[in-house]
């Protein structure tokens, strides 16, 4: 199969995520931060004090585009008049990637608005692998895609949800944007082991990593990105960037937003496990450092 011209990735540092709260502190104090990652579909509007305030952002800053819409394992076929809209706002922002999650959402039209888990079988994995080229290669953009936490599973599934993974990214040519929580919590709810799924996903193609903040309960815990990472989470994240390699890193922060001082001071945290990962001089995969110009 001849190479992927859109499978390039490049660490950008630490990585927030725009949020409304912070709109006016950003464009009035214009602190400095890596980059920005937004989600796709705020913006894929005609105008409005959305775009205003992303082309204010794009003036100063990277942004990175993060979906929740494209459903990559639904069975319906892409959609067109949606990806024409996300094709133009990638064009906006000048987006060195995209990303999206690994589940569906969409039956026949109709849209749950979730991210539902997928089952983790080789048909699944060969159609959310086409879907993914198909989108990749409309956006003429590389493309990586999110593990995402889960409550329930499929009896059906032939194998793990690492392995999954791993045969949907090889089969797609695509990044992975490993969501280090989203590991931590399906982890508890299913019972596996981080660091084995970890240990075993592709590491080479692991593009981005997500960091957050989750709520436990008595028989379940909940990805719910309304307060600090745990510390079980920013240990697994140390094991991660020992075994991935350093990448671009975002705190997700959804929900109880608040000031932008303290969400950025929470993302910064994981400067010192890049630190102590790079003193330990562990050798490190070698990545793809190539990516569409700006």
């Amino acid at each position: 199969m001849p190479a992927n011209p859109y499978n390039g990735f490049t660490d950008y540092g630490i990585g927030l995520g725009l949020r409304v709260p912070h709109y006016d502190h950003i464009l009035a104090e214009k602190p400095t931060v890596d980059w920005f990652e937004i989600i796709s579909e705020t913006f894929m509007v005609e105008g409005g004090r959305p775009l205003e305030v992303l082309d204010r952002i794009l003036a100063q800053y990277r942004v990175v585009q993060h979906g929740v819409s494209l459903y990559f394992g639904s069975a319906d076929k892409p959609d067109r008049a949606h990806l024409k809209k996300l094709k133009a706002l990638t064009q906006r922002t000048k987006t060195p990637w995209l990303s999206d999650h690994l589940c569906w959402g969409s039956v026949d039209g109709t849209y749950s608005h979730d991210l539902l888990p997928m089952p983790y079988t080789l048909a699944a994995a060969r159609h959310t692998a086409e879907k993914i080229r198909m989108v990749r290669d409309y956006l003429e953009l590389p493309i990586a895609v999110e593990n995402v936490s889960s409550y329930t599973e499929f009896h059906v599934s032939e194998m793990t949800e690492w392995e999954f993974l791993t045969e949907v990214v090889e089969r797609a040519d695509c990044g992975i944007l490993l969501d280090v929580n989203n590991i931590y919590v399906s982890s508890k709810n299913h019972g596996f082991d981080p660091y084995e799924y970890v240990n075993h996903v592709p590491h080479h193609r692991v593009a981005q990593m997500h960091i957050a903040g989750h709520t436990k309960f008595e028989k379940y815990i909940l990805d719910t990105h309304d307060h600090p990472v745990l510390d079980p989470v920013w240990q697994l994240y140390a094991h991660a960037i020992r075994k991935c390699g350093v990448t671009a890193t975002l705190l997700e922060w959804d929900d109880k937003i608040p000031s932008f001082q303290e969400v950025h001071d929470e993302a910064l945290k994981a400067n010192q496990f890049i630190a102590q990962a790079r003193e330990a001089k562990i050798p490190l995969p070698p990545k793809t450092r190539r990516t569409r110009p700006r």
